[in-house]
């Protein structure tokens, strides 16, 4: 599955980006699978199976849409099938150096230890395929709770905020 993660400015509220992008899809090739955002964020995210990055590029120039960034992305983790159940979104920027075997490994390794923090559901990992960040998405009764988890596994957290997640994206 080829994934890219679409950045945009947090111009508008989340679902009129998304209608936009649904519009500009329709009779198309792809489908969005996954968007989320937090309120203190100047960024939303949309995650699409089906394109490459010229085809979002065009696809937000459609959509009277100006990307922040355009990014192939790998999927660790279980698919966006339930996103409304994610509530924490963590950033993290990949130190310079790391490769995705790398990080791979370590992830596998690691995974295990978020058995130390029940509290928390780690979801899914969006990792751009070019090292420079992950998004994570967890589910945890507060952001303690996700702090406690990161810190199990050993993985920091460049920013962490509370996901406003749109449900009816379809899986």
């Amino acid at each position: 599955m080829s994934l890219i993660l679409l950045e945009l400015a947090a111009d508008q509220p989340l679902e009129a980006q998304q209608a936009d992008l649904r519009q500009a899809l329709l009779g198309g090739e792809g489908r969005l699978v996954e968007a989320f955002a937090a309120p203190e964020l100047t960024e939303h995210y949309f995650v699409f199976d089906g394109l490459d990055e010229a085809a979002i590029a065009q696809l937000a120039e459609r959509s009277g849409l100006r990307p922040l960034n355009i990014k192939a992305v790998r999927l660790v983790g279980e698919a966006a099938e339930r996103t409304a159940e994610a509530r924490y979104l963590v950033e993290w920027d990949l130190p310079e150096g790391l490769t995705m075997a790398a990080y791979l490994q370590r992830k596998a390794e690691k995974t295990p230890l978020y058995a130390q923090v029940p509290e928390t559901k780690f979801f899914r990992t969006y990792v751009c395929e070019d090292m420079s960040k992950c998004l994570c998405l967890y589910d945890a009764p507060d952001e303690a709770a996700v702090r406690r988890a990161r810190a199990a596994v050993g993985a920091p957290v460049t920013r962490l905020s509370r996901v406003a997640a749109d449900d009816s994206v379809p899986s």
